[in-house]
């Protein structure tokens, strides 16, 4: 399976770090050791002194696809989640500011924390009108509505599959709001989706 993570699919977001908002899907992948599970914590690394948070619904492929046109992109998945992309912003911007390729700031082992799955049919609203919120040590501190995205579900799923085959068991991370921020050993990270709590993250 593969992960594929969009970048910069709400405005604020793409403000806040001083990006330009983009007129295509942006994407990058993450490999299968960048998942966490289970309330299990992350481990800090030594590579980095700058890892960020980034809240993101989480959609699982349930059919395999290739080429697949945006008003069928909803038949390719029925479960969603939210997970965090964790970021080495300290990498990131060395990366960035040489030219070079970032899968080091991204992909690392454990930077995709995600929750439990929920069946979209069990949903009271749409998937794009969801309120998904993240807290750090109790205090919120991202709240976005996948309304807000600049590029839809389907749209994203359609897109991503004219270069990549979607296969069963893949998961794209749709895109964080504005609100990303540092984290540190000892915080505790815990991620709802209209109310409901899916992810709980402590940091170690």
């Amino acid at each position: 399976m593969k992960i594929i993570c969009i970048g910069r699919n709400y405005a604020d977001h793409a403000k806040e770090l001083n990006n330009p908002v983009p007129k295509e899907p942006v994407f990058f992948c993450k490999p299968d050791s960048a998942l966490i599970q289970k309330g299990k914590p992350f481990f800090y690394p030594e590579f980095s002194n700058d890892i960020h948070f980034e809240c993101e619904v989480v959609v699982r492929i349930n059919r395999i696809g290739k080429h697949i046109e945006e008003k069928f992109a909803h038949k390719y998945f029925d479960e969603i989640t939210l997970g965090i992309d964790l970021t080495a912003r300290d990498l990131q911007q060395d990366c960035k500011a040489k030219g070079l390729p970032w899968e080091k700031a991204k992909a690392f082992d454990g930077s995709a924390p995600i929750g439990d799955f929920i069946k979209v049919s069990s949903l009271s609203k749409d998937i794009q009108n969801l309120n998904f919120e993240l807290s750090k040590n109790g205090g919120l501190v991202q709240s976005g509505n996948t309304n807000d995205m600049l590029f839809s579900i389907p749209k994203i799923i359609a897109y991503v599959s004219q270069f990549f085959t979607l296969k069963i068991g893949d998961l794209i991370f749709t895109g964080t709001p504005k609100g990303v921020g540092p984290i540190a050993i000892g915080d505790n990270f815990e991620a709802s989706l209209e109310g409901k709590k899916l992810l709980q993250l402590p940091i170690r």
